[in-house]
């Protein structure tokens, strides 16, 4: 683990900043102590992060719970009683995932992932907008920009004008130009530049900036338009900041109902990202997703029995994290030590990065997640692709998170259903005739995104060292996320030493690169070996 440090270290500061604000905003938005928001990242990194078996995955508090966890601690009359329900919620997740129930990630279909990224990217995009000029009157994190008045993100972001802060813009600014010039310059010149990220810069610009800037009324920036971490004056009021769970609540039975919502409602956020995140990992990992549930369940329980937030996977912070390089579990497990120094060490320095600073990374985080030539190459491949993709991106933008996908979902199997009328399977077949490790694979007729967890699970486990010969010569039909499945299996073959000999209608191709090269580039990639 320890010897990718080099990439993964840079990485951790980039999810560090990123993640700060919004453990606070999220507990703000739950109405919960901002401390809990904390106590959730710094678990998340540490101990799930410890514990996943994903390589680039981030955890923490979910602005996805924040409206459930909101109401919870007024149906159940006191954060302290809250907190049981967390730590039910946790062992519950870990019943999940002993009866392995992280099969469901597989389920959902590429393009309703990357239809949950893009919408996640434009929800980064447009939230952060307000906090680059120094509009800030809806904490980070939180499911709109919601106001007494009734307003919301779009409303907000037109109001933008009347509440420009002119100090908040000009380092939004400045920071925005440095994290791209970085980006897209410097970090391509010497290995220093990639070493030192481009958001580390422009965060100790907008602490120099802060400081310079005190005593100008014009340019100065007020103390709500920076990072607000509570600040104790002792080791014993640092101490006083946790919070314990009333267990005598436990015979409520409301407890438990609200228990089952975040165990249910945490996971399935969990397994989607998971899905994603190993769609944004260069070196196309597969985490084990029963695995997955197990650190979410421990860390659960760990958090809400010490006054932490409920923890998910979270796609803002692992996305982050790949976009910097992160490469192992290192970087999100430094992020959570980082969370746990900071807030005991140096909490007045933290209380002066400007906001409109994050806002930058952010938005630059929001971009890579919702680039408009995703848009095109969706359409391309075709309307089976197309319109779960746009489903959830709709959805996701105009309604939330978890409704967007269920909606994508339903689109997603509505189409499935009229081009799979007949069920698809394959068969795998082991030959070691002649001493010689030869697998042989063929594919039924029909081959869906209901297939994905089967093929993913076979395909992992193929030994090291082998010969496998694909046959499609009686396949009609192969689904674009199959395609997608192969196409990542021979980046990894390669490194397993498995040669692969794809046997079509087409041919014998000794090299399945230029057969899977065929179908992304088809017109509509309509995909049919008839």
């Amino acid at each position: 683990m320890f010897k990718t440090i080099k990439s993964d270290l840079p990485a951790s500061l980039v999810v560090f900043f990123v993640a700060l604000p919004l453990c606070l905003g999220i507990a703000l938005a739950s109405g919960a102590p901002l401390f809990s928001g904390l106590i959730a990242g710094i678990i998340g990194g540490i101990v799930v992060g410890g514990l996943s078996g994903s390589n680039v995955g981030v955890s923490g508090p979910a602005a996805g719970l924040a409206a459930i966890v909101l109401t919870a601690i007024g149906t159940l009359g006191g954060y302290q009683n809250f907190l049981v329900a967390v730590v039910l919620g946790g062992v519950i997740q870990l019943l999940f995932g002993v009866l392995k129930a992280g099969v469901i990630g597989y389920y959902f279909p590429s393009s309703v992932i990357k239809g949950m990224l893009t919408g996640i990217g434009i929800i980064i995009i447009l939230k952060q907008i307000p906090h680059f000029f120094g509009y800030d009157n809806e904490p980070e994190g939180a499911d709109s920009f919601i106001e007494a008045s009734g307003e919301n993100t779009f409303t907000a972001i037109l109001h933008i004008t009347d509440n420009i802060t002119l100090g908040s813009m000009v380092i939004g600014l400045i920071g925005l130009g440095v994290i791209l010039f970085w980006d897209l310059i410097l970090s391509k010149k010497a290995k220093f530049f990639k070493v030192i990220q481009g958001p580390l810069v422009a965060v100790v610009l907008g602490i120099i900036y802060v400081v310079v800037t005190s005593g100008n009324e014009s340019l100065a920036i007020l103390p709500k338009h920076l990072v607000s971490v509570p600040i104790p004056e002792d080791a014993t009021s640092f101490l006083n900041q946790f919070s314990f769970p009333n267990f005598a609540a436990i015979t409520n039975s409301e407890v438990w109902v609200i228990a089952f919502t975040i165990a249910l409602v945490a996971s399935l956020e969990t397994l989607l990202c998971v899905e994603a995140t190993d769609k944004l990992d260069p070196h196309k990992n597969v985490t084990p997703t029963n695995r997955e549930l197990l650190a979410q369940g421990t860390g659960n329980i760990i958090s809400g029995l010490i006054g932490g937030l409920p923890i998910t996977q979270v796609i803002v912070r692992s996305s982050a994290n790949i976009q910097s390089g992160g490469q192992s579990k290192l970087s999100a497990i430094i992020h959570g030590f980082l969370l746990l120094i900071s807030v005991i060490v140096i909490p007045r320095l933290l209380n002066m990065i400007p906001l409109s600073v994050l806002a930058a990374i952010l938005l630059v985080v929001g971009y890579k997640l919702a680039k408009p030539k995703l848009f095109k190459t969706m359409y391309q491949l075709g309307w089976k692709q197309w319109l779960p993709f746009i489903t959830t991106v709709l959805g996701i933008v105009f309604t939330d998170l978890l409704v967007g996908i269920g909606l994508g979902l339903m689109v997603g199997i509505v189409v499935i259903l009229l081009k799979s009328y007949q069920n698809s399977h394959f068969l795998h077949i082991e030959d070691k005739s002649n001493g010689k490790h030869k697998i042989k694979m063929t594919l039924a007729e029909e081959v869906t995104f209901f297939n994905k967890g089967a093929i993913l699970k076979e395909l992992d486990s193929l030994p090291r060292d082998t010969y496998l010969e694909l046959d499609l010569i009686k396949t009609r039909y192969l689904d674009y996320d199959i395609i997608e499945i192969l196409e990542d299996f021979l980046h990894k073959a390669s490194e397993r030493n498995i040669d692969i000999k794809l046997v079509s209608k087409r041919g014998i191709e000794e090299n399945p690169a230029s057969f899977i090269e065929f179908f992304r580039t088809r017109p509509k990639s309509k995909l049919s070996l008839s």
